[in-house]
């Protein structure tokens, strides 16, 4: 199994995460991937990744997206709050350093939020990211 070394600086909420070592295929987005709902709701752009490590919805959500998004949210959390610890970094750190692999796999046509908020569909360029997600 692969493994990348991630730095992120001062988050402005804690301590700084030096390294962390990251599993590549143990992504928490590795389990939606193989849901039909979360790969129509991609495909169809109401649904991105965002800085944050979580899944946002774009535009106003029917009860069964929200109802997908927040199960899928809350199963994430749960993967960041075990790992986290093991990696000396809070929750936030660790689930920003995902946000920006996720944000990184994005592939083109799909939806994800810039580091300001908006959502942007990308391109087959590489994805805006966050200025303290690494390389």
């Amino acid at each position: 199994m692969g493994r990348i070394m991630i730095s992120v600086k001062n988050m402005g909420f804690g301590l700084m995460v030096a390294a962390l070592a990251l599993p590549l295929v143990a992504t928490p987005a590795m389990a939606q991937g193989r849901d039909p709902a979360y790969a129509a709701a991609r495909a169809a752009g109401q649904v991105g990744e965002m800085p944050t490590g979580f899944l946002g919805i774009v535009g106003s959500p029917t009860p069964d997206l929200k109802r997908m998004v927040d199960d899928i949210n809350i199963r994430r959390k749960a993967v960041y709050a075990e790992r986290a610890p093991g990696q000396h970094a809070t929750l936030e750190q660790y689930a920003f350093t995902i946000g920006c692999q996720l944000i990184a796999q994005t592939l083109p046509g799909e939806k994800y939020q810039s580091p300001e908020g908006q959502w942007l569909i990308r391109g087959n360029g590489a994805a805006t990211r966050d200025a303290r997600c690494p390389a």
